[in-house]
């Protein structure tokens, strides 16, 4: 087994390390149990990347019962789960289902509105300094046209499909996020079903919940994780 040299931004913030099987074509993502809080400070939170892992590959193996390509094949051991090796597009597809702040400034409504429609946005990193255009991408050849044509298919049916999930349960899937990678032509989802990603809120606004935008203690970010571990257990 060879390590991947590298991390990109998302996978130093979700403290991964990758590898991959020469002779299988298999890549493994191990998840830690450290995680940035306030900052760059680090903590360690016991069983953190177990779950993270069980999240993802509950997540990946739901979504593919509804024939959404997914990379993923299997868990690998409690904190890593199996991936066909691929070459990951160096941007993600995040989609918000709520307005956050940037959005709710601009078009006169109320943070945290449900909106009628999904909003995809493109980011090539962390944060909203990260976002670029449909035409970025084209420009500068990131992807063709007809990628992004079926990337963009792929989010909405992902989109609709946790949105029921998340609804049938009592809870509004505020955002999530989709990476995408190509293996031998074809594209696939490879990424990422995690708290990190996952942020849910729930329909009855007098329920207290944790913030998933606004995580400020290792306690915080524990109590979020296994509530959607809860939730996803509960099957």
């Amino acid at each position: 087994m060879n390590k991947i040299n590298g991390t990109n931004h998302n996978e130093e913030e979700m403290s991964k390390k990758e590898f991959f099987f020469d002779e299988k074509d298999y890549l493994v993502i191990e998840y830690g149990d450290a995680i940035p809080v306030n900052g760059d400070k680090k903590v360690k939170i016991k069983n953190l990347g177990e779950r993270f892992a069980s999240i993802n590959s509950f997540f990946f193996d739901y979504l593919k019962e509804y024939h959404i390509p997914a990379a993923f094949i299997k868990s690998y051991n409690k904190n890593s789960i199996k991936l066909i090796k691929h070459k990951k597009f160096p941007f993600a597809i995040k989609i918000l289902n709520v307005a956050d702040k940037r959005t709710a400034r601009i078009f006169g409504i109320k943070e945290g509105d449900v909106l009628n429609l999904p909003i995809f946005e493109i980011h090539t990193g962390n944060g909203k300094e990260t976002m670029i255009s449909e035409s970025h991408l084209i420009a500068f050849d990131l992807c063709s046209v007809e990628q992004l044509k079926l990337i963009n298919r792929i989010c909405s049916k992902v989109n609709a499909v946790l949105k029921s999930f998340f609804e049938r349960r009592s809870y509004i899937l505020a955002e999530t996020t989709c990476h995408f990678g190509k293996y031998d032509d074809k594209i696939f989802l490879v990424d990422d079903f995690t708290p990190k990603s996952l942020k849910i809120i729930p329909v009855k606004k007098e329920e207290r919940h944790i913030d998933p935008y606004k995580f400020s203690t290792s306690a915080e970010i524990k109590h979020y994780t296994d509530h959607l571990f809860n939730i996803m257990s509960a099957q």
